[in-house]
């Protein structure tokens, strides 16, 4: 008899679970939460900001090294104010050796993340060496990113001249 209602009891709970509403998984098209997204953001901006800051650092440093091989992604694609695109590092290492010498900050204006891809739209501020007799400048710049293993890397970016008003606070 006891057999008879483990068996019984058993048979029930298959059928009650049978039942029950499916309990989502990731990928399921359920969007997340507001603190679940903030989170997310939060983590993409400081991760993005610490490339920005070894780029910056970079810059300081006259090694463009680091922006090769630490910031962008081995097959990333620049395309400048002028319509010039550069795919891949090997293309990017001139320009860099090029501009190296100059001093840059970078100012995120917007920025969006989903999963293991985001953008970040960002001033790109640039004041060269004295000797060059050049004024400073800044360009709107579109950041492109992938999360490979954990790290996020520059897939490259799109800028023009100009700059991002943010007088009312960052986006």
């Amino acid at each position: 008899m006891n057999t008879l209602r483990c068996l019984g009891a058993a048979a029930l709970l298959v059928i009650l679970a049978a039942c029950a509403p499916p309990t989502p998984s990731p990928g399921d098209g359920d969007e997340p939460g507001p603190e679940t997204r903030a989170a997310e953001l939060a983590a993409f901006k400081a991760a993005i900001r610490a490339k920005y800051d070894m780029k910056e650092q970079a810059f300081r440093d006259n090694d463009p090294e680091p922006i090769l091989t630490r910031f962008y992604a081995e097959s990333a694609i620049s395309t400048d104010n002028e319509g010039t695109t550069k795919v891949g590092r090997d293309e990017l290492r001139p320009v860099y050796e090029e501009v190296i010498g100059a001093t840059v900050r970078i100012e995120s204006y917007n920025t969006f993340v989903s999963g293991d891809a985001g953008w970040d739209w960002v001033n790109f501020h640039v004041s060269l060496p004295p000797d060059a007799g050049a004024d400073p400048f800044t360009f709107k710049m579109l950041f492109l990113w992938e999360r490979i293993d954990g790290e996020w890397w520059s897939h490259g970016e799109m800028y023009v001249l100009g700059e991002f008003d943010l007088a009312g606070g960052q986006h």
